[in-house]
């Protein structure tokens, strides 16, 4: 079984997100502190394996990908009658009083934990565990630049769904601070990636060990940059009616889009990654005909010559390997006796798979997240990636020739093919999921078997952002090229249907709508679905006043004793 790379480190989240006064003078059992820690790269390891452990959040609703599709236009709610969560967060109304409190406390679990390291860091002296001064320094400065990157990412987090929040930026800042606006909030999270870019080591991406995948590098820093430009410059000017083309900085300075530009092209250029051969082996239902040995089981990947490029880095274990995955977020399986019960896993492949069918290759989910039918029926057919972004229910080709409809709400005959349950026989025995298979786990409970990455960026992403971001039309067709299609010239337009198409189901088409202030006609329309067996008419119901932002944690708003206000609309 791979090797979990987010652990979950009870040291140092203990000394990384305060203690009361009154444990002060008590006696240190453990051997390390925040005046001790940070000293040796085993503590380093521990260290940033604590940052990265925030990604996950309990509550499904705080997950940022399931949140994301759901509020998206090119997914519904879905489910049973029971799952009235998924349905209100689809319709824009608030399920519960902190449905993202999860995201809130472990996003700020992270940032204390990055803070902790940056700050202790700049201290430490790593000769001794070296051949080299340079190579200490080396490793000192990717360590700081992973903390800065994720003290980023968690704020970008934050703030895409809540809007300004306050910032806590060093070890000793207040946490009883007022929310910081929009704009101060985005300066600091530029700043850490500037900061992050030009602090870690510019390593082509073949060139970096497998044991480091999963972790951020100078590369994925650009990446962001990237979005996080787009993302600001878009809001400002689309959803609060501040025109600009700047990304302000927290020292006063800002970046154009020329600056940014720039990034992008560094990465194009140096950074190693580059597109998969075929989009479809991108998703491991390209490996399933491979690993089963028996070319039935999915007739349209065999036909297409699919094979996965896998999903750990360069390794060379699946065809020429995956170049084109850049920063991910990592799952492995659980069992249920564990305190931390399925959070591990994927739970987006869970809950988005077909409800309460078990057929082969695919596997039963619980049937949030069907997809709007006018994106399969608006989507070119010669598009390689329709068929393969989308599963058609009932086509036998598709592997979905068992499906038995009226199991669940909402039911549209599709659902998304790059994050759902995946599944054969094993070595023409039982039916038991791919990952576990792959990784000879042994409980095949069907909720706890997706270990399949959450991809928060590739490389195609940065193409397009590159493009959207110069008014060019290079990175686009680059992109359209892998998929067979010819060149287009570079429009506005052009550019929001080729992300569709390219990142549908990725998380990602909530906020460009968001961004491109495209987020009220989105969701004009009414469609005709079957909810558990009955025809329904389905319409989504987005408010203006909310400004593409979700409501405050209600928790967080009584306890500030009035020093937060809860977001417009909720």
């Amino acid at each position: 079984m791979k090797n979990i790379i987010y652990l979950a480190v009870a040291c140092v989240m203990l000394f990384t997100t305060g203690c009361g006064d009154e444990f002060l003078d008590t006696e240190n059992l453990y051997g390390k502190s925040l005046d001790t820690y940070y000293s040796t790269p085993t503590d380093m390891e521990e260290a940033i394996a604590g940052v990265y452990n925030a990604i996950y959040t309990p509550n499904v609703h705080s997950n940022e990908s399931m949140a994301a599709n759901l509020l998206s236009d090119m997914m519904l709610g879905g489910g049973g009658p029971d799952d009235k969560s998924a349905k209100w967060v689809d319709n824009f109304e608030d399920p519960l009083e902190d449905t993202y409190r999860d995201m809130w406390t472990q996003s700020y679990n992270g940032i204390a934990r990055a803070n902790a390291i940056i700050e202790k860091t700049a201290e430490a002296d790593f000769s001794t565990f070296f051949a080299s001064a340079e190579e200490a320094q080396e490793f000192k400065n990717q360590q700081i630049g992973e903390a800065l990157f994720m003290r980023a990412f968690f704020y970008f987090r934050l703030v895409k769904f809540l809007g300004g929040v306050p910032l806590i930026t060093a070890i000793d800042d207040p946490k009883d601070g007022p929310r910081n606006t929009i704009t101060e909030t985005y300066a600091q999270i530029a700043s850490d990636l500037k900061l992050a870019i030009e602090t870690m080591p510019s390593t082509p991406f073949p060139e970096i060990p497998t044991s480091s995948y999963g972790h951020a590098n100078k590369w994925v820093a650009q990446a962001y940059l990237g979005r996080v430009y787009l993302y600001y410059t878009g809001y400002m000017t689309n959803m609060e009616g501040q025109s600009t083309d700047v990304l302000p900085l927290a020292d006063g300075g800002s970046l154009s889009a020329s600056d940014v530009a720039g990034y992008l092209s560094d990465c194009i250029n140096n950074s190693g990654h580059e597109l998969a051969s075929d989009f479809r082996n991108l998703w491991p239902y390209s490996y399933v005909n491979i690993s089963a040995g028996d070319t039935t089981v999915l007739p349209w990947a065999h036909e297409n010559n699919l094979s996965w490029v896998g999903q750990d880095g360069h390794s060379p274990t699946f065809g020429t390997g995956n170049y084109e995955t850049m920063f991910v977020q990592r799952f492995s399986f659980g069992d249920w006796g564990w305190n931390n019960g399925n959070i591990y896993t994927n739970r987006l492949a869970l809950f988005t798979g077909v409800r309460d069918n078990s057929m082969v290759p695919f596997g039963q989910g619980w049937g949030w997240c069907p997809i709007n039918p006018n994106l399969w029926y608006s989507w070119d057919a010669e598009d390689p990636r329709k068929e393969g972004s989308i599963l058609e229910l009932g086509n036998a080709a598709q592997g979905a020739g068992g499906y038995e409809a009226d199991k669940g709400d909402h039911e549209t005959g599709f659902f998304n093919k790059k994050y759902i349950a995946i599944q054969h026989r094993e070595n023409g025995g039982d039916v038991k999921g791919m990952f576990i298979q792959l990784y000879n786990w042994g409980n095949t409970d069907m909720q706890l078997m997706h270990a399949q990455d959450f991809i928060f960026m590739r490389f195609a992403d940065v193409l397009l952002m590159h493009s959207e971001i110069t008014g060019t039309a290079d990175g686009m067709n680059r992109v359209r090229a892998r998929a067979g299609l010819d060149p287009v010239a570079y429009s506005l337009d052009a550019l929001k249907q080729e992300r569709l198409y390219e990142l549908a189901f990725e998380g990602l088409r909530w906020f460009d709508l968001v961004r491109w202030g495209d987020v009220e006609s989105a969701f004009n329309y009414t469609l005709d679905v079957r909810n558990s067996g009955i025809d329904a008419k389905y319409s989504p119901n987005y408010r203006s006043e909310i400004k593409g932002l979700m409501p405050f944690p209600e928790t967080e708003v009584r306890l500030s004793n009035g020093v937060y206000e809860q977001n417009p609309g909720w």
